[in-house]
């Protein structure tokens, strides 16, 4: 299964920035680059040889292709010259969304589509961060709260000219979980942010309450995260009726959910991963991650009140305690 990466950000915040970054990066010759317009990202002087009118080779390895309309028809393309020898193999696909992008349509390809998850499957969110135009985007742009909310890695840009200390907590009041780097500083190994992640060690970031960093302004923006525990083991089948309902009901503003489960019947932990309405693949780990073996579910909101969904799970789910 190929991983199909996405790059996210607010117009300016210093995508195409971080996108020359990875395609000099040596581990990272053998990526199939999406994006919609070559010529807003300035590759000239990385080009080899054109193969045809909207692609090119790098001479790092990499292909960059243009997305004109339909995203899968550009990946089954991909694949399809792929399999023809027409363009080298690759070995993971990135794909630089537009400023002003929901990034969430752009994750459901890959899982509402039957041929692509054959032969894809999502990989990491990396969204860029203005530390110069955030507090501005933040309040006026709902755009960016889920571009944050979705992030896997957060990178604050222009950090030479602005100091991003006061983000770090709203954006640890929204999204908890991802790590957030400071500045593309020449030390940051890009291909890290594209690496398979520590589970373990997501799962504890994720599921660890902050110290009460839900600022004023995230709630103004309605967003705000939150984590439920449970004390007994839950039913997998229930479970899956719950969120399909409550994803069904709610999907739009559910932003993100992620969670640790403690499964009836399993001495394995279940770790699952959703944004809105996309669920991946539920991850069957070898080992808890701590002493603690209670079910945990992080969710990520926008104006939708957790006493709802606490609700709610009591009335599918049994016992939830008081968490974050």
């Amino acid at each position: 299964m190929i991983p199909l990466h996405l790059l996210s950000g607010f117009l300016g915040s210093g995508k195409t920035t971080l996108l020359r970054r990875m395609l000099d990066t040596p581990s990272l010759g053998d990526s199939a680059v999406l994006v919609n317009e070559l010529g807003e990202i300035g590759l000239d002087h990385h080009l080899l040889r054109h193969i045809d009118g909207e692609t090119v080779l790098l001479r790092s390895g990499c292909i960059c292709c243009t997305v004109r309309d339909d995203l899968g028809a550009a990946l089954k393309d991909l694949l399809s010259r792929r399999a023809r020898g027409e363009i080298p193999a690759f070995a993971r696909v990135i794909v630089e969304s537009t400023g002003l992008a929901d990034p969430v349509p752009i994750l459901s390809t890959v899982s509402t589509d039957p041929a692509l998850r054959h032969h894809f499957r999502l990989g990491r969110v990396v969204a860029t961060v203005d530390a110069i135009n955030a507090e501005g985007q933040r309040r006026d742009q709902p755009e960016w709260a889920k571009q944050v909310a979705v992030a896997d890695h957060i990178v604050i840009t222009k950090t030479d000219i602005a100091s991003p200390g006061a983000l770090i907590g709203p954006l640890r009041a929204i999204n908890p979980g991802a790590a957030v780097h400071e500045g593309i500083a020449p030390g940051l190994d890009v291909a890290t942010l594209l690496a398979e992640p520590d589970v373990p060690a997501e799962v504890v970031a994720w599921t660890t309450p902050p110290a009460r960093l839900q600022s004023a302004t995230a709630h103004e923006a309605g967003v705000h995260s939150f984590c439920m525990v449970f004390e007994r083991p839950i039913e997998w089948v229930t479970l899956g009726i719950w969120l399909t309902m409550l994803l069904h009901a709610h999907g739009e503003r559910v932003l993100r959910v992620k969670g640790l489960l403690d499964v009836a019947g399993s001495a394995r932990p279940v770790f699952i991963n959703g944004v809105q309405h996309v669920m991946h693949q539920p991850l069957h780990l070898e080992a808890w991650p701590d002493n603690d073996r209670r079910s945990r579910l992080v969710f990520i909101v926008r104006d939708l009140p957790r006493d709802l969904i606490e609700r709610s799970a009591r009335a599918f789910l049994g016992h939830v305690t008081e968490f974050a």
